[in-house]
């Protein structure tokens, strides 16, 4: 009996699904990866610019005592700081030293996908204002 070898047409066209279906998985998986790199990039961004932002916002000493302030990093990105006091004594007196609440939040709009935001809070010492 003679046999001959090879593969069959029918073995040939399953190996070929099944190699195509193997590798629209791992495209796939990349594509996924490559977007979770992205925006693992935007919040590294974000906190880099954030801790910049509330760096800044610590030392100013020309920040209002109980108020807002707020800015932009580019037409893209801004921030909002929301100032308070934090840790004052009942019956303090104009002049001393209390602790003040900086609450700092940063909005970014992706190139793709909705506004996104971060909060960073931050503490530093202020004297309570003399006068109104």
């Amino acid at each position: 009996m003679n046999k001959q070898a090879g593969f069959s047409l029918l073995e040939v066209l399953v190996a070929t699904v099944i190699m195509g279906i193997a590798v629209t998985a791992l495209i796939v998986g990349l594509s996924q990866s490559v977007k979770n790199a992205s925006r693992l990039s935007e919040y590294d961004h974000a906190a880099m610019m954030a801790r910049t932002k509330m760096n800044e916002l610590l030392l100013d000493a020309n920040l209002p005592f109980d108020g807002a302030v707020e800015g932009t990093f580019d037409p893209k990105s801004g921030w909002r700081a929301t100032l308070r006091p934090f840790d004052a004594r009942p019956g303090a007196f104009p002049g001393a030293m209390i602790l003040q609440q900086v609450a700092l939040e940063i909005w970014w709009q992706p190139a793709t996908g909705t506004r996104r935001t971060m909060q960073l809070s931050g503490y530093r010492p202020v004297r309570i204002p003399v006068g109104p």
